[in-house]
């Protein structure tokens, strides 16, 4: 009998035998965050916002965070509980997860709370940092990543431009305020009345967005830098209206008397400060200076470290303010903008499938790591504190 006539739906391709297709889940998914209080530094920013927690909770993540957490940012207990958080008092709980958010890096008290191959992610600011503090962390083999060191697909240091934004505004603001207090003087240019004098040490991230707030509030604005490609960037950003130099001593010492406010916005890691003691003794009494950068190494030598209590100290008659987290005093705002970071960087990693898989596959995220399971992976440190240093592409192919 002819089988022509049998009828069927479908084509000839259609009723080959094809491969069996079977889902593959992408591992590293679901993992546990947590959220401990910070206890340094009179800190008062958050690594999350509560609408960010619940946005990673829908993605299946479980996120335990510290009773108080959120409190210096204006985010009570119970807004984080709502989202979906869950609320510990106890620390080590908190230190105790897959994955461990933080602003400031964890005491050695908190770090004997960690559980081995844990991911820390917090900043590192390695001039207040000692050698002991990386033995212990190395002791628990953490994987350990660093605000400093965190590269986005650009090849750009995205949290450190993102928190430089805001310091770069509120250093201005904050030298506003002590200017007032320390000689009635207002920044900004009122008619008839002679503008402040500000001079800007560093024409980066920070220095860009101090030279924008202090241009908006009418000072006079004068910016150094070693970097002519730096100089030339901000000019161009800046529509020329801000004289540029690169870092001259004489025309220096010129600027640094006749300025008002003196804002240091250049990394000085393992080099020698920019503005001598002797370049300070011939400042105007009652100018401010703000070192910014001091967590990364002094660009002012007589600024000290400060505390949120005792944000200043006065020196041959010149307000200095050396606070490692200056973007603290904005801390509402400054939680918004790392929250919005790190919800699209545990998002991304979870479509990858994991940091694991990330670290095989992505040199960025090589280059955030400073430990690998308790190994030693960033020269700069290693150099700094006589540490061994293992390559980090030796140890993840």
């Amino acid at each position: 009998m002819s089988t022509t006539n049998i009828f069927t739906p479908f084509t000839e391709e259609e009723l080959m035998p094809k491969e069996e297709k079977l889902e593959v889940i992408k591992k590293g998914k679901q993992f546990s965050i947590g959220i401990p209080k910070e206890t340094s530094l009179n800190e008062r920013r958050a690594c999350i916002t509560p609408d960010a927690v619940q946005v990673l909770i829908e993605h299946g993540h479980e996120i335990i965070i510290e009773s108080g957490a959120g409190q210096g940012s204006f985010f009570s207990d119970l807004l984080y509980s709502e989202s979906g958080a869950k609320i510990t008092n106890d620390p080590k709980e908190a230190f105790g997860q897959d994955l461990i958010l933080k602003v400031n890096p964890p005491t050695e008290e908190e770090i004997d709370y960690m559980k081995p191959n844990t991911y820390l992610v917090s900043a590192l600011q390695i001039n207040l940092r000692d050698k002991d503090y990386f033995l212990k962390l190395a002791e628990k083999k953490v994987n350990a990543i660093a605000f400093e060191f965190i590269v986005d697909e650009y090849k750009q240091l995205a949290l450190v431009r993102l928190i430089g934004e805001i310091a770069g505004t509120v250093s201005v603001l904050y030298a506003s305020e002590l200017l007032a207090l320390s000689n009635g003087l207002m920044l900004g240019g009122i008619t008839g009345v002679r503008p402040a004098e500000v001079v800007i040490l560093g024409a980066g991230i920070v220095g860009e967005f101090a030279t924008k707030a202090a241009i908006g509030l009418g000072a006079s604005v004068r910016v150094f830098d070693n970097s002519l490609s730096k100089l030339r960037r901000l000019h161009t950003l800046v529509d020329s209206r801000v004289p540029t130099s690169i870092i001259d001593p004489k025309e220096l010492k010129k600027a640094l008397r006749r300025a008002d406010v003196v804002i240091g916005a250049l990394p000085r890691l393992n080099m020698t400060p920019i503005v001598t003691e002797e370049m300070v003794v011939k400042m105007k009494k009652g100018s401010v200076i703000i070192d910014i950068t001091i967590d990364n190494g002094k660009v002012i030598e007589t600024s000290e470290l400060t505390t949120m209590e005792d944000p200043y100290i006065i020196k041959h008659g010149v307000i200095h303010c050396g606070l490692p987290n200056l973007t603290s005093r904005m801390p509402r705002t400054t939680t918004k903008a790392i929250s919005n970071f790190f919800l699209s960087y545990i998002l991304n990693y979870d479509e990858e499938g994991g940091f694991e898989n990330m670290l095989v596959r992505k040199n960025e995220m090589k280059q955030s790591l400073y430990m690998y399971k308790g190994r030693h992976t960033k020269k700069i440190i290693c150099d700094r504190f006589g540490l061994t240093y293992h390559d980090i592409n030796l140890l993840i192919f």
